[in-house]
């Protein structure tokens, strides 16, 4: 890494920013708690953490909108390790202030469903999402382990 990049991460580190890097770690403390009845409250927070475990646990710093009563995470079209972690086990779980919830990720593949993700994330961040093909990009809804659709 150069010098540079060094000491521009170290001050964003330093400055209190380090929660909006798309920085990982491992298995995440707190106390898992009850899937709430509405997200409102965590869809406010501008950034929330995943934790995928596909072996070794991983998490993420990641942005989070909700669309109806339902929250989705968003990797573009980069397939990311926790995409690729998802891709091999669907169970995650979030993190919300000290609260853990424990959920499914299900892949966006519907372009209806796509849009309405994209009309929340241009609401909440002022901007659409960068890759609009549903079909090449990561987009995941979050839902209670209980709620697993019918097969």
């Amino acid at each position: 890494m150069g010098k540079i990049n060094l000491i521009v991460l170290s001050g964003l580190l330093f400055s209190g920013c380090a929660e909006y890097l798309p920085i990982s770690g491992g298995k995440m403390e707190g106390v898992v708690s009850p899937v709430p009845e509405q997200w409102d409250q965590v869809a406010d927070d501008k950034i929330i953490q995943l934790e995928t475990n596909a072996g070794e646990a991983y998490s993420v710093n990641l942005w989070v909108v909700k669309v109806s009563e339902d929250l989705y995470v968003y990797a573009g079209d980069n397939r990311a390790n926790w995409v690729k972690d998802i891709e091999q086990n669907p169970s995650v779980r979030l993190r919300a202030g000290t609260s853990i919830y424990e959920l499914k990720a299900l892949r966006v593949v519907d372009g209806q469903e796509y849009e309405l993700f994209a009309k929340a994330w241009e609401a909440k961040y002022s901007n659409r999402p960068r890759n609009e093909n549903f079909k090449e990009t990561y987009t995941y809804r979050l839902i209670s382990q209980n709620d697993l659709p019918a097969k």
